[in-house]
């Protein structure tokens, strides 16, 4: 009975600790929620990265924007947008990206809409399992840091944009 015990409890703490593992790479910003930051390895030779997102879910009634980004592992981050410009594909930069409200905006590596945090002038290349920090600015959820996982993506799906190769 005892033994059966402590496996239930050894159990049960395991479950919250897992838990906490599934939820810990979302973060909340007032009404905003940001899920799973994730960058890709850099390419050898290449001083410049990219941050993703599963989404940026803006749950409140009013928009919301982010303004601006930083981060320890880089010079500058900007905001860019891949555009078709006719039969070639260009990065712009963009002063800010709207989150309308009750709207998840994907920002993930292959979309068709291309939008993630450009990193310039990284300190050092990023590796597969590497961690970050960037700080996100919002216009109405204010400052708010997160925790960047460097991972290799999945297999590219047909049709899904190339990576970068700036």
């Amino acid at each position: 009975m005892q033994r059966r015990m402590v496996w239930s409890a050894a159990v049960a703490l395991s479950l919250g600790a897992l838990g906490v593992v599934a939820h810990a790479h979302d973060f909340k910003a007032g009404a905003l929620r940001i899920d799973h930051p994730y960058a890709t390895p850099t390419r050898p030779g290449l001083n410049t990265g990219a941050v993703y997102f599963r989404g940026i879910r803006n749950t409140g009634r009013t928009p919301d924007r982010l303004l601006s980004a930083t981060t320890p592992a880089a010079e500058r981050v900007e905001i860019h947008r891949m555009q078709m410009d006719g039969d070639v594909m260009r990065m712009r930069a963009q002063p800010a990206l709207d989150l309308p409200a009750q709207t998840t905006v994907s920002l993930r590596h292959g979309d068709a809409q291309g939008v993630h945090l450009m990193l310039l002038n990284l300190k050092s290349p990023l590796r597969d399992g590497d961690r970050f920090p960037v700080t996100l600015v919002f216009e109405h959820a204010g400052t708010h840091t997160v925790t960047v996982w460097v991972q290799t993506p999945r297999a590219e799906k047909p049709g899904a944009l190339a990576p970068h190769a700036h």
